[in-house]
């Protein structure tokens, strides 16, 4: 083998080493080699080379410390200083953000208000403002700033130059002087819930956010599923009555305009409850109130007999739902337990977890810094 052909083939594998810890954070050596499928002293090789450029750095294992005699374990990652990544998520009324580092350390959050119906230029003003503002807050320099990634609500399939969205990307871009992608927040969740949270230890999951909408994301074989067109994951607008009320999308019936948040405090309403938000149904029922309690039973079985055909579909090892109705954990996640266990091909004992998501609030900007630390990912 010539020293050129060894020389691309190094750098072929340091590729390979550098997009996994990229994707997946800090890890061993052995785990290393089970990810990237190299040989053992092929990767110690490759991995000592980096060390000492600098592109990595090598760090002690959580927990490893007080072990006892031996060497302590340890990982390597991405050396931080290597560079900074945005991640934020334009929903229909706030703006999230997280700065991390390329060891996917997050160094800082931040929040903003914004209109639903905000024109592009307001939208991209308001993300350069706060990326500026948290960045200065926290000490943070912008000149290691690598790229952004951006999560919005709807689909985003057949997006031209001309749409909002492409207009964001662009006035985002050209402000802060990197490359920015973007993609639906639904999905973006779930790739960080399946990089970082509740799906980790799964190839296979279904991600349901349920909030003021709902949305969702299909991560299969560990990598996220976007379809044709960006729309996989859609669940609040699959259609459970056809004869029902119109909805934003076109169609009829759909499941967000049935258990959706403006749909529960309208039947919390109608049977004497009167709530200002989604934040005070979920303290209501918290606070086990008869009223909010049984809504959100019944929304939540509706959601089960949904997620049961999707199971049946897919067949995931595990069920992830996340926004602010999944803070009241069995209430919700009960019954689309019991309406997936009853429905899902229940001759064959259809296993699949139902849990909670980990991430919080900050789960899609998360999400959009996993689509950008995953090179080989595509937006939504």
């Amino acid at each position: 083998m010539s020293i050129s052909t060894t020389r691309r083939a190094r750098a072929g594998y340091e590729d390979l080493v550098l997009a996994e810890l990229r994707r997946s954070g800090a890890l061993s050596r052995a785990e290393l080699c089970r990810r990237t499928g190299l040989p053992k002293t092929t990767m110690f090789g490759v991995v000592a080379e980096l060390l000492e450029r600098g592109a990595m750095i090598e760090q002690e294992a959580a927990g490893s410390a007080g072990r006892g005699r031996g060497r302590p374990a340890a990982l390597v990652a991405l050396n931080p200083s290597a560079g900074l990544y945005v991640g934020v998520d334009v929903g229909r009324r706030r703006v999230r953000l997280v700065i991390a580092n390329a060891s996917h350390e997050v160094v800082a959050t931040g929040l903003a208000d914004i209109a639903e119906d905000a024109v592009p230029e307001v939208t991209a003003d308001t993300v350069v403002t706060l990326v500026r503002a948290v960045a200065e807050r926290g000490g943070i320099g912008l000149s290691g700033l690598t790229a952004v990634g951006i999560g919005v609500v709807g689909v985003l399939g057949g997006a031209s130059s001309s749409t909002p969205v492409e207009g964001v990307r662009r006035l985002v871009g050209e402000e802060l002087g990197v490359a920015v992608s973007i993609g639906n927040n639904s999905r973006m969740a779930a790739l960080a819930e399946a990089t970082w949270g509740a799906g980790r230890q799964v190839d296979d999951l279904v991600y349901v956010r349920w909030s003021t909408g709902i949305g969702g994301g299909f991560v299969v074989g560990g990598r996220a599923v976007t379809g044709a067109r960006g729309g996989a994951g859609e669940i609040g607008h699959v259609s459970v009555d056809p004869n029902g009320a119109s909805c934003h999308c076109g169609g009829r019936g759909c499941l967000e305009g049935l258990i959706g948040g403006a749909a529960l405090l309208d039947a919390c309403a109608a049977r004497g409850l009167a709530l200002a938000d989604l934040d005070a149904l979920v303290t209501a029922a918290q606070d086990l109130s008869p009223v909010a309690c049984r809504v959100v039973d019944a929304a939540a079985a509706r959601l089960g007999r949904v997620l049961a055909g999707v199971v049946v579909q897919l067949d995931p090892q595990r069920i992830v739902v996340g926004g602010e109705l999944a803070q009241l954990g069995s209430l919700v996640l009960d019954p689309v337990r019991e309406a997936i266990n009853r429905l899902a091909l229940p001759r064959v004992a259809w296993p699949v977890d139902v849990v909670q998501a980990d991430l919080g609030v900050n789960a899609a900007a998360l999400g959009a810094l996993a689509l950008l630390l995953r090179e080989d990912e595509q937006p939504a």
